[in-house]
């Protein structure tokens, strides 16, 4: 992957875990002790991050060695060999977590993604991200969802405008959060209103809204807003939804469900990281 601000990223976690120094590496092994260390699946689950891994130890030491078997994408089996680096022993024990930490977790919504996309791979919806990510960690999690076979939704408040309920209470009225936003977004902006009554998709509707998000609506109400919009809107399902109602929400013919789910509840894949040889 290609993220300009990566190696901030690790600096910065490294900065946290190491602070000023390994000191129980430093203590136990010789700075010019060199080492191999293999990356192995201990799950079943779709790989992701390995980029981001190697580019904790190259950080680390520019001159390392980092072969990878697997890449970003790749399914994965218990016993699979993703990877092996070859460096100083100091290195690879110092960087060893920040590693992990990445690959697990970046292949943890990846795997959880490709699960929920191919539930409803057959159905015209398309699953979608949020932004309830961890913060500092969006452009890598969001990747993570692209790999796992979803798309992204917004990246954040400046690329999207999405008028959500606390917008309009402010503003007082859906039809004026629609009209000020149009007069001040640059025309190739789409304008997605959230709503959670009828009464509000019709008012969204007659704002001339882009995209309407049915919030928490339950299958019989999305069903009802679909022959409404009659595709006079895109239509998003969002809030409530999981891998029990996925495919019945999908089934509706909405565009899009979006889930933070993705992101905020996907468990880390178990992939271990061992030192076989040292000289």
């Amino acid at each position: 992957m290609d993220y300009l601000g990566l190696n901030d990223l690790i600096k910065r976690a490294l900065e946290e875990d190491v602070g000023y120094g390994d000191i129980t590496t430093r203590s136990l092994v010789p700075p010019e002790q060199r080492a191999r260390g293999v990356f192995v699946a201990k799950s079943p689950g779709i790989l992701a991050g390995i980029k981001v891994s190697q580019s904790v130890f190259a950080y680390l030491e520019p001159e390392i060695s980092f072969e990878s078997f697997k890449n970003d994408g790749d399914e994965l089996e218990p016993g699979d060999v993703i990877a092996v680096v070859r460096g100083r022993a100091v290195n690879l024990l110092t960087g060893e977590r920040l590693a992990l930490n990445f690959m697990q977790r970046l292949s943890g919504i990846a795997s959880k993604t490709r699960n929920l996309a191919d539930m409803i791979k057959y159905n015209k919806a398309e699953l979608l991200d949020t932004r309830k990510t961890t913060p500092g960690l969006r452009v890598l999690e969001k990747y993570a969802v692209g790999i796992g076979g979803a798309r992204n939704h917004r990246f954040g408040l400046f690329d999207g405008v999405i008028i959500k309920d606390n917008h309009i209470k402010t503003v007082g009225s859906i039809q004026k959060a629609v009209c000020t936003v149009r007069q001040k977004v640059p025309h190739t902006i789409k304008i997605e209103v959230e709503v959670t009554t009828m009464e509000q998709l019709q008012e969204a509707l007659e704002s001339h809204a882009d995209i309407i998000m049915l919030d928490n609506m339950d299958v019989a109400q999305m069903t009802e807003a679909v022959n409404i919009v009659n595709g006079r809107a895109i239509l998003e399902a969002s809030g409530g939804i999981n891998e029990s109602n996925l495919i019945e929400v999908a089934k509706t013919g909405v565009d899009f469900i979006s889930m933070g789910a993705l992101t905020h509840a996907a468990a880390s894949l178990d992939i271990s990281f061992n030192i076989v040889d040292a000289d």
